[in-house]
């Protein structure tokens, strides 16, 4: 059974950093594409960041030049690093795979609160 297990998240203050892990069982995690999202209350999920199978990554907009999204296929996990963090960042995160693609069971995701 597919399981996407992501931790990492808590409370930081504004321009802080947070380090986000998931951690893949019972996929073949080292060729699907795989991406964060999050989703803020009352707002739609949106995606993040993502990285192919080979490497290359996407941002959203809101996001570029502050997060960066990277992989270990050996340990089957995909990390995103969280940097200069605002305020409008507090979403629960989850991971899963790329957008378009056919998305594993999304989990409870992990909590991020940005605080001023």
């Amino acid at each position: 059974q597919a399981q996407l297990a992501v931790s990492g998240g808590g409370l930081v203050q504004a321009g802080g950093s947070l380090r986000l892990a998931c951690a893949g069982s019972g996929i073949m995690f080292r060729i699907r594409t795989m991406a964060w999202y999050r989703q803020a209350p009352g707002r739609q999920r949106e995606w993040v960041a993502v990285i192919s199978s080979s490497g290359n990554t996407n941002y959203s907009e809101s996001v570029k030049g502050r997060f960066t999204i990277s992989r270990d296929n050996a340990k089957k996990t995909v990390y995103l690093q969280m940097n200069s963090l605002k305020l409008e960042d507090t979403a629960t995160y989850y991971c899963n795979t790329g957008p378009g693609d056919e998305f594993y069971s999304w989990g409870q995701g992990t909590q991020v609160t940005v605080s001023s």
